[in-house]
This record gives C-alpha cells, structure tokens and sequence, in this order.
C-alpha cells in the first residue's frame, strides 16, 4: 500500500528578504520591518497577507500512515534552520514516495515550499520528476493539478472553483472534529516572536490531524473506506494519539470528545 503523508506548514514574514526587497537599514528591528511590508501590502490590496515568496517556512507538520503504522510530527528540531526543514521534508518524498495530502496545499504550502527551497538551494528531484527519471511519473506526479499524487483536499472539493473553497478549521467542527487549537494562522507571527516555536510546531500538528482526519472522511465518501473501514482508522488515530505524552494531544482529544457535532 502506498504510503499516505499529510502535511500542513506555518510561516512568519521573512524579514531579512524583506530587508533587502525594500531597502531597510540593517538595524530596523524584525516587527518594524514586518509591519512596513504589511503596511505596503495593505495599501496594494486592502489586506496584510504577504505574498508567497517572502513568507518563511517556521514548522512543517506530517502525518504519516504506512502499513500498520501511524505517527504525527513535525519536521526537525525547533531551532533547525528553514532549509534544513524543507530539505528534511523532500527527503522523506524522496525515500518514500508517498501520496500526498494536504488542504490548500496547491494555494499555500507547496508554492511556498518551492520558492523557499529555489532561495535556498533545496534539492527535491523525486517531488519535480513528470516523467524524465520514472516514466510513471508522466501520467501521474506531484506537479500537474489533476494528478493523483498531490491530493488537495479543499481543491478537489470545492471542484478547483476558489469561490467554492471551505476554511480546514469550518470543514473540521462540521465533521465533529476539535478544528484549530491553541492559535490561528494569524497569530503564528506573534507567538514566533514571543519565542512559542513549541507552541506553534503544535498548532501545526493538531492542524495536520484535522486534516488526515479529513482525508478519511473523503475516503469514505468516495467508497475507498466502508464504515467499519472509517471506524477503525478513525480509532486508530484516537488510539495513537491517547499514547503520546505532549499536552497538546490531551487537550485535543478531550476537545475531540467534546465536540456537539457528531462523532467524525
């Protein structure tokens, strides 16, 4: 069976490119710097989300499912730079060749991954092959939108229509799952500053859960997973979690339990 590998990232404003894009005075500390390029940004499109290119990868989160084995991390260590994390995460694509599944993956995280690993001079040849090295890979890779081999999830959905797009954290409560916990996507920047990269890195990962646990939903709406199939895949994350001793998890759980919606 291939293996399956979710994965979800979380980014700051690169400040040092930033630096250098807008011809800052070296000692302009990090929030000043962050906050002219929000405000630059705010001024060209009314909101204050960077664009992909200056966004610096900070966490990248994996879940991964592999014969009779499940198991949730995040990518290195803590203090690891941004290219050791992406060239971590390409060479697990490399050994693996996994499927890949993510939600917004095709809009955010992998654009993000491959400007951020051409600046840093990441090598990932298996992830690029369509088709020079692995003939396979011609009809069906990671690159081309309709292929299998990336699966994004809340593209698929919503029929490749950005109108139609669902947040992960809505799509997850409906399902009866804890959705975002800790922070949100606009609180990363903050935290990483407070020095949280724990915090995060956790974030990330519950994240990354709500997602695979999404995926298998999505299995079983298109009949690759019967109900006992579900159930049981279901319970095996609740299982693999219940061992791990982080915080995170127990609140996610309980979180999980205490869901209104009914039970994923």
């Amino acid at each position: 069976m291939t293996p399956v590998l979710v994965f979800d990232i979380e980014t700051v404003p690169d400040v040092a490119g930033l630096r250098t894009l807008l011809d800052l005075p070296a000692e302009l500390p990090d929030a000043e710097v962050a906050e002219v390029a929000f405000h630059q940004r705010r001024a060209q499109t009314g909101g204050d989300f960077l664009q992909l290119h200056v966004q610096r990868v900070v966490a990248i989160s994996c879940v991964m499912r592999a014969g009779e084995t499940w198991k949730v991390w995040s990518v290195g260590a803590p203090a690891d730079a941004e290219k050791t994390l992406i060239q971590n995460f390409f060479n697990g694509i490399e050994k693996y060749t996994p499927q890949l599944v993510s939600w917004n993956g095709s809009g955010f995280d992998l654009p993000v991954l491959h400007y951020r690993g051409l600046v840093h001079g990441v090598s990932a040849a298996r992830y690029w092959d369509q088709g020079e090295d692995d003939r396979e890979f011609k009809w069906n890779n990671y690159i081309s939108r309709y292929h299998a081999r990336h699966l994004d999830l809340m593209d698929l959905l919503a029929l490749y229509q950005p109108r139609a797009n669902a947040p992960l954290d809505a799509l997850a409560r409906l399902c009866g799952l804890p959705g975002k916990l800790g922070m949100d996507g606009k609180q990363v920047w903050g935290a990483y500053q407070a020095g949280r990269i724990a915090d995060i890195r956790h974030y990330c990962e519950t994240d990354v859960v709500n997602t695979y646990l999404l995926y298998l939903r999505f299995q079983l709406l298109r009949g690759v997973l019967d109900e006992k199939g579900h159930a049981a895949e279901v319970d095996l994350v609740r299982r693999s979690l219940a061992a791990l001793p982080d915080a995170h998890w127990g609140e996610y759980l309980s979180a999980w339990a205490g869901s209104s919606a009914a039970a994923a």
